[in-house]
């Protein structure tokens, strides 16, 4: 239920495009340097992972706050955007929208800590006779769970996509009035995201006594029942200082630096970010064997560099609405298809990954999607006027974007399912959520590093879009999309290289991954 309510999260995703981009006057520069900021709080799984392993017994708890963050996230755009004039009364618009954007993700990290421990304890070491299952069952077993992990999150985004298709029907032609009160409409219907977590609980509750109810009547005592139930086993977790130091250390330096008017203040964080969470692996690391040890290194690289390659950012949805003419509708159309294809990728190619290692994925995945961006940026200089041209109009841009949509929809879980199962196949079972939490702080810093890439991009070439003054109509920027080719072929080219040369210096020292 938790993963569910991240899939559903997307339910404001085009919304909050068109909120952006039509009410709130803010750069794609900007946006991307938000991005790394929104980022941040998933590095932050550190210390809550350990705190889940810590408070085994009651991390419903933690799911109860995440919920009321992510609830404060969407409270306040449902006040941005109808009570504008006493929010901006009180703070800047730009800072409430950069509040909501650090609180939603915040919420989503803890729960996701709670729900990534138990997806490790959901597999079992040992068969029904005893016996330990082999490396080979274990990583399969391990696949399986996180690709049903990520059947809940695909799950809800599909459910989303319908909901988008249906109240985006003919919202383009609104007026800005009324698409004010479909966007709010919206981000009060997205409430239901951190109920259906509480849900989950709720279930898992009834569940629990059901069990203590059935190992009563089969005459088991009290005491028998509450060690049988007890997930966390015989095994109690003692504070890892470590851990929690490091944490420590990285708040310190996220916090200091986040509120000086330092130049590179998003370099410095990210670089103390990053030197943190390698020094805490490196301690992690030491329970491993030395085998063990060596797939975790290349492993992590090839992740990191993978992860790390910059988008285009939001610009390139801002041409594609501006230009190509795609809207509301047409971009929840493409978020159904997406996540639909998505969803049925995962279970055709489920044994393929389990099976491949992690580097052979991304170097397929590295050529496939360079491939497939190849035709977003022939539509910049024309291909889709001239296929068009050539069939009746039946090729377009909208035909185009909805066949490279469906090819490309199921390679994003594919590198991260084998990625999850790693992790989860890796973690000792007295750590699992504070392995789990580090190893996938790493992986989610790498997406920051992404955002400063984008940044620095989008600060390179720079494009913009039209914004209007809504009392007056006036024009106060001028979209100019000019340099959106180059910024396209440049992120491109960029996402070619390299995670093919991640993969290389992993071959050349004869280091061997997951």
């Amino acid at each position: 239920m938790v993963y569910l309510a991240a899939g559903i999260s997307g339910l404001t995703g085009i919304v909050g495009t068109f909120f952006v981009k039509e009410y709130l006057g803010l750069s794609a520069a900007f946006l991307a340097a938000l991005g790394f900021w929104a980022g941040i709080p998933w590095a932050l799984k550190m210390p809550v992972g350990h705190l889940v392993d810590l408070i085994w017994r009651w991390k419903a708890w933690l799911v109860f706050f995440g919920a009321a963050l992510i609830a404060a996230s969407l409270a306040i755009m449902i006040g941005l955007i109808e009570h504008t004039a006493a929010m901006r009364a009180l703070m800047p618009v730009a800072h409430w929208f950069v509040l909501a954007a650090l609180l939603g993700p915040t919420g989503y990290m803890v729960q996701d800590a709670v729900a990534d421990a138990m997806t490790v304890e959901a597999v079992p070491r040992v068969d029904a006779q005893g016996r330990p299952y082999d490396a080979a069952q274990r990583k399969l077993m391990h696949t399986t769970m996180q690709t049903l992990g990520r059947v809940a999150i695909i799950g809800g985004s599909v459910l989303v996509a319908l909901a988008n298709v249906i109240l985006f029907q003919g919202a383009s032609a609104l007026p800005q009035a009324q698409k004010a009160v479909l966007y709010a409409e919206i981000y009060k219907l997205a409430l239901i995201i951190p109920a259906v977590s509480l849900l989950g609980v709720a279930l898992a509750g009834v569940l629990r006594r059901r069990q203590w109810a059935r190992l009563r009547r089969q005459g088991h005592a009290e005491a028998e029942i509450e060690r049988m139930l007890a997930v966390h086993g015989e095994q109690r977790t003692t504070p890892n200082w470590w851990v929690l130091g490091g944490s420590l250390v990285f708040a310190v330096i996220t916090v200091s630096v986040g509120l000086s008017e330092l130049r590179f203040a998003k370099e410095i964080i990210f670089s103390g970010s990053l030197g943190v969470l390698l020094f805490l692996l490196w301690r992690l690391a030491r329970e491993l064997e030395p085998a063990a040890r060596e797939v975790l290194v290349a492993t992590a690289l090839v992740l990191f560099v993978y992860r790390a390659v910059p988008g285009p950012g939001a610009g390139s949805t801002w041409w594609m609405i501006d230009q190509l003419r795609f809207d509301q509708a047409f971009l929840a159309e493409l978020s159904l298809i997406a996540s639909t294809l998505t969803l049925a990728g995962m279970f055709i190619f489920r044994r393929y990954m389990a099976e491949k290692s992690i580097a052979q994925i991304i170097v397929m995945l590295t050529f496939v999607g360079t491939a497939l961006g190849l035709p977003i940026i022939g539509m910049f200089y024309g291909l889709h006027q001239w296929t068009a041209a050539h069939t009746g109009g039946v090729v377009g841009a909208r035909f185009i974007a909805l066949v490279d949509t469906a090819l490309e929809s199921p390679l994003g879980q594919i590198a991260m399912i084998p990625m999850l199962a790693w992790i989860a196949n890796s973690a000792p079972a007295h750590l699992k959520a504070t392995y789990f939490a580090v190893m996938a702080s790493f992986s989610n810093l790498a997406l920051s590093g992404a955002q400063l890439g984008t940044e620095y991009l989008n600060r390179i070439f720079v494009v913009t879009r039209e914004v209007r003054d809504h009392a007056t109509g006036a024009i106060l920027v001028r979209a100019d999309y000019s340099e959106m080719g180059v910024l396209l072929i440049g992120a491109t080219l960029i996402g070619l290289a390299l995670p093919l040369i991640a993969v290389g210096i992993v071959r050349i020292a004869g280091l061997r991954t997951a």
